[in-house]
C-alpha cells in the first residue's frame, strides 16, 4: 500500500467582481485561464499556482478581514525578478524581498479583493 501524499493545492476565493478579479490576476499577476463556467467560477493558474475565484458580490470582502486575508504562501525562483515584474505591474506590494527568520527570502502583495499572498524563496 502506498502512503498518501499531496500532490499539489488550489486555493478557492470569494471575491466581489469576478470580471474584475480575473483581469487583474490575468494582467498584474501573470496567470492565464484554466476553465470558467460563464455562471461565476474561474479557475486561474501561474506555473504550479493554481486560484478558483468564486463571485460572491454581497459577502464580505477579504479587506474587512485585515490580518486574516493572507491565504497562501508561495515558494518561488527568482524572487527579485518577479517582486521588480510586479512593481512595474503596479500591484499593491508589502515591503521589497527581505530575509526572514525562518530562512526565506520573501516580500508579499494584496489582490484587487484584498486577498494577501506572500512569495518566498530559500536563502542559499
Amino acid at each position: 500500500m502506498e502512503t498518501p501524499r499531496i500532490t499539489g493545492t488550489r486555493y478557492v476565493l470569494a471575491v466581489k467582481d469576478l470580471a474584475k478579479s480575473v483581469e487583474f490576476y490575468k494582467n498584474k499577476l501573470g496567470f492565464s485561464t484554466h476553465w470558467e463556467d460563464g455562471i461565476g467560477w474561474h479557475q486561474l493558474y501561474r506555473d504550479n499556482f493554481v486560484v478558483m475565484l468564486g463571485e460572491c458580490a454581497d459577502d464580505r470582502s477579504a479587506f474587512e478581514t485585515h490580518n486574516h486575508s493572507y491565504f497562501a504562501y508561495v515558494d518561488v525562483q527568482n524572487i527579485d525578478d518577479l517582486y521588480a515584474e510586479f512593481s512595474r505591474k503596479e500591484v499593491e506590494v508589502f515591503g521589497k524581498p527581505e530575509v526572514k527568520p525562518w530562512g526565506q527570502r520573501e516580500f508579499a502583495i494584496r489582490t484587487v479583493d484584498g486577498h494577501r499572498i506572500t512569495f518566498g524563496q530559500p536563502v542559499q
